[in-house]
């Protein structure tokens, strides 16, 4: 553990890569290891950046030519990519390294795929902390591509210091921007595909979006002009260089205005309470409480029970 973690530290991506198995890894063995791990991590910090959009609106293509843009300035890139779990079998094809096979060779670039396994809001449940070992690792920027399951997809906010949302050309009215959900939690909409015969309905829609921002409350975390809409194109390079100086205003004024470390420390009592509602929830999943759910569980199905009469029980039973 002593040689994973100075190895991490270094910048060692071997190491890297092995200790974010390790913390995904369900074994109770290596739960205890990869807590250990965590708390003992060097004390640095990444700008963090959620990226979420619909599937098919250009994620991983501009994630590709975006992270090429930092690392040739100088920088060095994590990304995590959630891929989709299949219902079914429980497994996932991982093929986002495939889809990015510039940036996937550059030394300076880190890419890690990890299944969502039917986890809720678009990210995997060890993302946050796969962050933490990324940032220990050295890295400067954090890359969350999310799998892009639309308005619900909001999870990954909690985890990032900028939230930023991909939208296709033509893909919504003020209407449609103004919406609750996702909309609310975006610091920045990008318009992808702004080029050739698309580059006129990019613009309609950065307009409609920009439109629709103004609409909604403007957040005690945002300086004036913010959230905004812009277009960019990952094929042609176009506003991504825009686009990272307006992340890297907002991320500046937050920092100045002590919103930075006022989200970390709330994000960290989320994720707090979240890990204790999975530990509730897996002690359902074994022993004797496992038994008394499956009995009662047939009980319903019978009808024997009404399913409010016997969820009272089973609580009644946790309690005891």
């Amino acid at each position: 553990m002593d040689d994973l973690l100075e190895r991490l530290a270094g910048g060692d991506r071997r190491a890297l890569s092995r200790a974010i198995t390790l913390i995904e890894s369900t074994r109770a063995d290596h739960r205890e290891r990869a807590v250990s791990l965590l708390s003992n991590l060097p004390d640095r910090q990444a700008l963090r950046i959620g990226l979420s959009g619909t599937p098919g609106v250009g994620k991983s293509t501009f994630i590709e030519a975006f992270g090429t843009m930092l690392t040739e300035a100088g920088l060095r890139v994590a990304v995590l990519a959630v891929d989709p779990s299949s219902t079914r079998s429980g497994g996932s094809i991982l093929g986002d390294k495939t889809r990015m096979e510039r940036l996937s060779r550059d030394p300076n670039a880190f890419i890690r795929p990890s299944p969502s396994s039917a986890e809720l809001g678009g990210v995997a449940r060890r993302t946050r902390e796969a962050v933490r070992l990324c940032e220990a690792a050295g890295f400067d920027v954090v890359l969350i591509e999310t799998v892009g399951v639309g308005q619900s997809e909001t999870l990954v906010a909690e985890m990032c210091d900028l939230f930023v949302l991909l939208l296709a050309p033509a893909g919504g009215d003020e209407l449609q921007g103004v919406k609750r959900g996702i909309m609310e939690m975006a610091d920045l909409v990008l318009v992808n595909k702004a080029d050739g015969d698309l580059l006129g309905p990019a613009r309609r829609t950065v307009a409609d979006y920009a439109g629709a921002l103004r609409l909604l409350r403007k957040r005690p975390q945002d300086p004036d002009g913010f959230p905004k809409a812009l277009p960019v194109s990952a094929v042609s390079g176009a506003g991504l260089a825009d686009a990272w100086q307006q992340m890297q205003d907002l991320a500046d004024w937050r920092r100045q205005q002590g919103h930075f470390d006022r989200t970390r420390a709330a994000q960290a009592r989320h994720w707090f309470e979240a890990e204790v509602r999975a530990g509730l929830l897996a002690q359902l999943a074994s022993g004797e409480a496992r038994r008394r759910m499956d009995q009662l569980g047939e009980a319903v199905a019978e009808g024997r029970a009404a399913p409010g009469e016997a969820a009272a029980e089973m609580l009644a039973a946790l309690r005891g």
